[in-house]
């Protein structure tokens, strides 16, 4: 792959990676990193340039990096809790009047499956059609059709419409 072809996938395919993470994650930060590191592990790899196979392997890598740090983190945050004090000062009250202060839309989101918000998120942020995200995610048009009536059906009920 040359310069210029790997130029232009970046130029390409860099704000969609990022999305896709953004999505997993909720951090932006994160994601531009995630992001990026895949792409250098993309160029350090030499492959041919064929777009479709590449951009696949792209998704494949960042999604293999996510999962990595999120693996680490989970480790750090189980010795982290180790070494606190195990203290809940919170009272049922403080922690219901907690709840109240969120937004529904953002309760509903969290508790959506990663499956379910990645597919609404394209649809309605990134404004992706299903033909788009099936291509993006390797799934059947009919998959993210089943994901996106789970997803929105979901959020009917938590948002009690």
């Amino acid at each position: 792959m040359t310069q210029e072809e790997f130029k232009l996938l970046f130029d390409k395919y860099f704000d969609s990676i990022r999305n896709y993470i953004y999505y997993r994650s909720g951090d932006e930060e994160l994601a531009t990193d995630i992001a990026q590191d895949s792409f250098m592990k993309l160029w350090e790899k030499h492959l041919d340039f064929e777009e479709k196979p590449l951009r696949s392997l792209l998704y494949k890598i960042s999604n293999d990096l996510f999962i990595s740090k999120y693996r680490r983190e989970k480790v750090a945050q189980k010795y982290l809790a180790k070494l606190a004090p195990s203290v809940n000062n919170h009272s049922p009250e403080d922690e219901l009047a907690y709840k109240e202060l969120q937004t529904k839309y953002e309760t509903a989101l969290k508790n959506l499956s990663e499956k379910q918000r990645v597919v609404f998120l394209m649809s309605r942020m990134e404004g992706l059609k299903y033909q788009e995200i099936a291509d993006q995610l390797e799934l059947s048009v009919k998959a993210v059709e089943k994901r996106m009536t789970s997803a929105l059906s979901f959020l009917r009920k938590a948002l009690g419409k």
